[in-house]
């Protein structure tokens, strides 16, 4: 097993899936930021962090390995401020070196042209707001199938034991098509099929039916409204892949936004 960059041992840490949902998020005031924030006062502050977006969506596997990791402002039509947002936490190029070989024999390049994204940064900015851990992304290989991506998530695993804490953001249902905007700011909202996936996804969790949610090809017809597009429900693998049987489950901001969003986000403890 290669060397880890970190010399001492820590507590190990939870794992975290964040339902990212709109980029205002990072700016905003609402009951789905004060949960990012309550979250990160519940275990101790990590070393560093593995973020695996929905936004960092790739044919092939990369990690980030620059010391100074931009913040990229992934989308459009919002208003200026949201634009002028800065997250500058520094990278780890160690840590990065370390993942790409623990991966191994997954091919996983070194990456200096992307940053991070606002899958990573407009969630991260609530939980450490003076963005003061290292932070990494690892991107998700679009070719690969989510019983690979959680093959993937547990040669990570030791990783927990040396005080890196890991982010999957997504969001377990996202149909941006069908969305509702006029519902976006009441949770709540949905359609009765996002409604029946969020419910369903939650009964897998709480089950350990992991199997369930990794065979999605299996997964019942909402399932295919509630997840057109793999890329934000991916991120979830990770979490499946490094959970532990002695680990216990806790969903917070558990609601569903503008019919067709679940910001539902899970921490594993």
């Amino acid at each position: 097993m290669p060397t880890t960059p970190f010399a001492t041992k820590a507590e190990k840490t939870p794992l975290l899936f964040l339902g990212h949902g709109s980029p205002m998020n990072a700016i905003e005031e609402n009951t789905f930021v004060e949960g990012f924030r309550q979250v990160a006062n519940l275990f101790q502050k990590p070393k560093a962090i593995i973020c695996i977006s929905a936004h960092w969506y790739t044919k092939g596997s990369f990690v980030t390995h620059d010391e100074h990791p931009k913040t990229i402002h992934d989308f459009y039509g919002f208003p200026p401020p949201l634009y002028e947002v800065r997250y500058p936490a520094i990278g780890h190029p160690a840590l990065a070196t370390q993942v790409e070989a623990l991966l191994r024999p997954t091919e996983v390049n070194l990456d200096t042209s992307w940053g991070l994204d606002h899958g990573c940064w407009s969630v991260l900015k609530h939980l450490y707001p003076d963005a003061s851990v290292p932070v990494i992304q690892l991107s998700l290989d679009r070719t690969k199938p989510a019983a690979e991506h959680y093959t993937m998530a547990k040669r990570l695993a030791h990783l927990r034991e040396e005080g890196i804490l890991l982010v999957g953001s997504g969001n377990l249902v996202h149909n941006l098509r069908l969305v509702d905007f006029n519902q976006l700011n009441n949770p709540g909202a949905a359609y009765p099929w996002a409604a029946e996936a969020s419910a369903y996804i939650k009964q897998c969790l709480k089950e350990r039916d992991f199997n369930s949610l990794i065979n999605t090809q299996q997964q019942p017809a909402f399932m295919q409204l509630a997840v057109p597009t793999p890329d934000h429900y991916l991120p979830l693998m990770y979490l499946l892949g490094l959970w532990e049987d002695n680990e216990k489950l806790t969903l917070f901001n558990d609601e569903l936004v503008g019919g067709s969003i679940s910001m539902t986000s899970l921490l594993v403890h």
